[in-house]
């Protein structure tokens, strides 16, 4: 029997890939996007998908929205490395996703899958691939969109005590195609465009967004109520992903090791530097702060469970890159 399917965050890069993939198969599936939305990212899929108007801050949109709906992905939510949107993150992340969870145990959804993030999990302190038991310790950095996304799996632990099944997922560093907004590929611009000469001294967990989009589904079919399933790939450090991203590209190499101190008195220099646009936005504190640890993830749950493939990084560094050339984006 064909499902009834709502996606929220649809237009974002995750949700733009996973709404490709339900569109292909026989379930009616329906996308939560605001009046003033950029669909662009779902160009080739919007004739097989029911565009429905509402917001997830908007309690009552959702109830409309979700009338006869059995599955919810919920991918919607704010990615902001700083703290000026401290509001705003928590308005969207965690009140957002309450929202979400009592607008769908109200409609009486089958189930619903939680898009979370591994900053949501924790971090590698001593290097060590963490995996979905450790104890949140993201709180050392003090990084506000962490804080959200660990507040809103809360949210969902509350939903499953009332009876709501749910799953989680965390995906990790997220590469690809179809990276229009330049999240993780923000890093391969950067490089390519000669304006990030140095790398800071941490790692990260680098996974396909066509992996985390197939497993997304499966773990709304497999995964287990209430569980969380770290979706990542290889753990690299930033020297690693720079020297690959500029063996990609063509790009020189990245030699200038920048640790976390040095940082912070060079971004003192450069803001007084009047042609900004010369150095990566991606050279901001909070981000920097944060690159400058090890998020290194041990994927094998989600392998194990759920069947998850596994890709080199550079397998998803040239998916992100050639898809970045082929349209001029670079």
């Amino acid at each position: 029997m064909n499902k009834k399917i709502l996606v929220t965050g649809a237009t974002g890069f995750i949700g733009s890939s996973l709404v490709k993939k339900l569109a292909l198969t026989d379930d009616e599936v329906l996308i939560l996007v605001r009046k003033n939305s950029d669909l662009t990212s779902l160009t080739d899929v919007l004739h097989k998908v029911k565009i429905v108007y509402g917001d997830i801050t908007d309690r009552a949109s959702l109830d409309r929205a979700l009338q006869g709906v059995n599955f919810v992905y919920h991918s919607a939510g704010l990615t902001y490395m700083g703290d000026k949107k401290n509001a705003l993150l928590y308005r969207i992340n965690v009140e957002g996703t309450r929202n979400v969870l009592q607008a769908s145990a109200a409609a009486g959804v089958t189930r619903v899958l939680h898009v979370s993030s591994i900053t949501a999990v924790g971090i590698a302190f001593d290097k060590k691939p963490v995996d979905e038991s450790v104890i949140w310790n993201f709180h050392q950095i003090d990084l506000e969109y962490a804080r959200t996304k660990h507040l809103s799996e809360v949210e969902v632990a509350e939903a499953v005590k009332k009876g709501l099944d749910c799953v989680i997922v965390n995906p990790a560093f997220v590469f690809g195609a179809g990276d229009i907004n330049f999240n993780a590929g923000r890093i391969i611009k950067d490089i390519y465009n000669r304006k990030l000469p140095f790398y800071p001294l941490g790692g990260i967990c680098v996974v396909d967004v066509e992996i985390v989009a197939d497993t997304i589904i499966t773990a709304m079919k497999k995964g287990k109520t209430g569980e969380r399933y770290i979706l990542g790939g290889e753990n690299v450090s930033y020297k690693q992903l720079a020297d690959t991203i500029s063996k990609i590209t063509g790009a020189p190499k990245v030699h200038f090791p920048l640790p976390f101190w040095m940082a912070k008195i060079l971004k003192l220099g450069l803001d007084l530097y009047k042609n900004k646009n010369r150095i990566s936005k991606l050279f901001n504190m909070s981000m920097f702060r944060v690159a400058s640890h090890f998020l290194y993830f041990d994927s094998a749950k989600a392998t194990r469970e759920l069947n998850m493939q596994y890709q080199s990084h550079e397998h998803s560094i040239r998916n992100a890159y050639e898809w970045y050339r082929d349209r001029n984006m670079l």
